[in-house]
């Protein structure tokens, strides 16, 4: 029977697998509707998802280790960042490679420690080291020869930060509580995210049954895999999982994203872009190797 840290590590290592192919799902969705309207349905989904899995725990284990309010405050907090997060991911997809879009979103394994300076952590030459190599890496991917971004590589950079910022909550809020607790914070986030993504349509977007359905596979993939199974795996991994190889693991998505939009979409990157992309997944595991 496998430890807790190693079944934190493969539940980590599914997350990153299931986000990874997200990004070709997401970017299909964008197709046939606004990226606000995406974001409502996939994480509405993904919360109803959860229900029966919720019912299963508390049924096995009654007792709550967080209280109420903790939870619904917790749940609500960490479901505004995920929408600032995803939002800014899904507009950008918009205007961007589903490979582009995974490692860009991949810096959040670099802001992460460094977002910690600001907590009074201190870090070592690996982090500086690690960030360097990233950001180098993001410039060859990026950066044209005009020395500008495109507007979608822009838009997934500032959703890194917010997915850095969503990282460490969960592990603030994680740590040492029940697995049906952990459950329940992930489904509250997610109807959190959905109900804010679903008033920035009625606001923004024209919400269109036909498109909906038109798009309900990458929906479907988005909601049920992405959400429901992808960012619970994260929750109920970050009450165990070790900060370094839980960083490596997930910094994976970013090599599925590619692989995914190569093998599905047909994306190729350039010699450039590829370098990029070494030096940044250098770098992610870099920083956290050796921090």
């Amino acid at each position: 029977m496998c430890s807790r840290a190693s079944r934190a590590n493969i539940f980590l290592f599914f997350a990153a697998l299931i986000w990874g192919a997200a990004f070709v799902a997401q970017r299909m969705g964008m197709e046939h509707m606004g990226p606000l309207t995406f974001n409502a349905v996939r994480f509405a989904l993904g919360a109803m998802a959860l229900l029966p899995l919720i019912q299963y725990l508390s049924s096995r284990n009654p007792a709550s280790t967080m209280p109420g309010v903790r939870l619904v405050r917790g749940g609500l907090g960490i479901g505004v960042v995920l929408f600032l997060g995803a939002w800014l991911q899904q507009f950008g997809l918009c205007y961007t490679t589903a490979g582009k879009a995974g490692f860009i979103t991949g810096l959040y394994v670099v802001f992460v420690p460094l977002m910690g300076i600001f907590l009074g952590h201190r870090y070592g030459v690996g982090t500086w080291a690690g960030a360097i190599l990233a950001v180098s890496g993001m410039y060859l991917l990026s950066v044209t020869e005009s020395l500008t971004m495109s507007r979608g590589d822009t838009l997934v950079l500032l959703s890194a930060f917010f997915w850095a910022g969503h990282v460490v909550l969960i592990g603030q809020f994680t740590q040492g509580i029940a697995a049906a607790d952990a459950v329940k914070l992930s489904a509250i986030q997610f109807v959190a995210c959905s109900v804010l993504s679903f008033m920035g349509a009625l606001f923004f977007e024209e919400i269109s049954l036909t498109g909906i359905r038109a798009g309900l596979v990458p929906l479907l993939y988005g909601g049920l895999m992405s959400v429901g199974m992808g960012y619970t795996f994260q929750v109920l991994a970050q009450r165990d999982a070790r900060p370094a190889p839980a960083a490596i693991i997930l910094s994976l998505e970013a090599v599925f994203a590619v692989m995914a939009g190569w093998f599905m979409l047909g994306e190729v990157l350039t010699a450039r872009a590829m370098l990029g992309c070494t030096l940044m997944l250098s770098g992610m595991i870099w920083s956290q190797v050796k921090p």
